[in-house]
């Protein structure tokens, strides 16, 4: 494993089932500079990503997927109809970007954010820092290594 990644998604706007189905997805719609230099300049094929469900009654970590492409330009930012519309945007000087993903397994069981904020062995995680909205956030190992353990999978196995 390279890196490690945690994204959030809004379940009705795109969940781990819908992930599952499309077998790949380009992680668009990213409009935080923060969260899209970690896309463009750190995620690589290859790089392990946690896939939480957002903005619902019990927020938790669902599943693992898997960074499926270099970064390149999110063509929604060029789409005048689209709602990630970016008029500052152009083909030549795109500002957003953004990877495909892939998944790779289900959990056995969601971690819900509650028992990601009690856990001590999950202090520092990005995630669960008082204030922190990135939809794009990197894991370090450890971190990830317990989440997955916590959801019934075993990081070896990977």
């Amino acid at each position: 494993m390279n890196r490690a990644w945690l994204v959030k998604s809004e379940p009705n706007a795109y969940s781990y089932e819908d992930l599952e189905r499309d077998g790949r997805t380009p992680w668009d719609g990213v409009r935080n500079y923060q969260a899209r230099n970690f896309m463009r300049d750190e995620m690589q094929i290859g790089d392990a990503v946690l896939f939480y469900h957002s903005n619902v009654a019990d927020p938790a970590v669902v599943g693992v997927a898997r960074v499926a492409s270099e970064a390149y330009p999110d063509p929604t930012q060029f789409d005048a109809d689209d709602p990630h519309f970016d008029p500052k945007a152009s083909p030549d000087a795109p500002r957003w970007m953004l990877v495909d993903l892939e998944p790779l397994r289900r959990l056995t069981q969601a971690v819900p954010l509650a028992r990601l904020k009690e856990d001590p062995a999950l202090e520092g995680l990005a995630l669960v820092r008082r204030g922190n909205r990135l939809s794009v956030m990197p894991v370090d190992d450890a971190h990830f290594r317990h989440v997955l353990e916590l959801g019934g999978a075993d990081p070896d196995a990977l």
